[in-house]
């Protein structure tokens, strides 16, 4: 899935995806603004930090019996 994001060579908005590849141009570039991308890896690392925290306290709790 590809995102609108800021291609800083190009000057515009184009649609490129998680790796750089530029689906408005038909090539990758090197120099965009990725920051959308970056704020949604960083939501699902915590997100998954969440769940295990919550697993480790359900597992927890389980053995204080």
């Amino acid at each position: 899935m590809s995102k609108w994001a800021f291609n800083y060579d190009s000057g515009e908005y184009e649609d490129i995806d998680r790796y750089g590849f530029s689906w408005t141009r038909g090539e990758y570039t090197y120099n965009w603004d990725d920051s959308e991308y970056r704020r949604e890896e960083e939501e699902e690392r915590r997100r998954q930090e969440e769940e295990e925290e919550n697993r480790r306290q359900m597992f927890d709790n389980d053995n204080e019996w």
